[in-house]
């Protein structure tokens, strides 16, 4: 039974993490989900019970803000999905300082601030902690050039995980970057491989399936073990 769950969803208002809230809804978890600006929540207004907080995750002041509200609770899964393209075309001839400064904020630092903040909130022994990251995020794969500071992004993402699960020495807890496929959404485009959908409700599935396996993994909406 997952009556008395509770998930935390950090970047809810469109794509995949609105996807998420309507998957975790209708398994019947309690949902608290954060957008930038509550007055332009969308279709996340439209989902039955789910509380919704403000947070714009570059903002230390707002992540400690959101924390304090959220003092004293407990959730079997925080999942930080909020993430951007970043500048297009991804010209690094072109490209600016503070465009490359705020894709690495928000794509790679801030989803660490998030974490730092509420990893102390995940449920003891069957709580997961999931991150939202791409396939592109491995050094391996070659594929994606024409978005490399998106790909470069997501690595760094990757590589600070890595380093927070060291920080934070607690080997009961589950974490997962996950790679959600590739989804038509407004990032994904409409030529993707799969609907919202589908990825989110494979990722559900694997949350659940992960949930009291404690350590760090990489994986996609199916549950196949990817290459760091």
């Amino acid at each position: 039974m997952t009556a008395h769950k509770t998930a935390l969803i950090i970047g809810a208002s469109r794509g995949l993490g609105l996807g998420l809230v309507q998957r975790l809804q209708e398994d019947g978890w309690n949902i608290v989900a954060t957008v930038r600006d509550p007055a332009k929540a969308g279709a996340l207004d439209k989902v039955p019970g789910v509380r919704i907080e403000q947070l714009e995750m570059n903002d230390t002041v707002q992540l400690d803000q959101l924390k304090q509200r959220l003092h004293g609770e407990v959730f079997d899964l925080v999942f930080v999905n909020a993430g951007v393209m970043g500048p297009l075309p991804q010209d690094l001839e072109s490209v600016q300082v503070q465009q490359v400064g705020d894709l690495f904020m928000t794509n790679a630092v801030a989803p660490i601030r998030v974490a730092r903040r509420l990893a102390g909130q995940v449920r003891q022994g069957s709580g997961v902690l999931a991150f939202m990251s791409s396939i592109l995020g491995s050094v391996s794969i070659p594929e994606g050039g024409e978005i490399c500071l998106y790909k470069a992004s997501k690595a760094a993402l990757n590589s600070m995980i890595n380093s927070f699960v060291v920080e934070l020495q607690r080997p009961d807890l589950c974490v997962l970057a996950m790679h959600p496929g590739w989804v038509k959404t407004d990032m994904g485009g409409e030529n993707a491989e799969i609907d919202v959908l589908t990825s989110t409700r494979g990722m559900l599935a694997q949350i659940k399936a992960q949930s009291g396996n404690g350590g760090l993994r990489f994986i996609n909406y199916k549950g196949e073990a990817l290459t760091w």
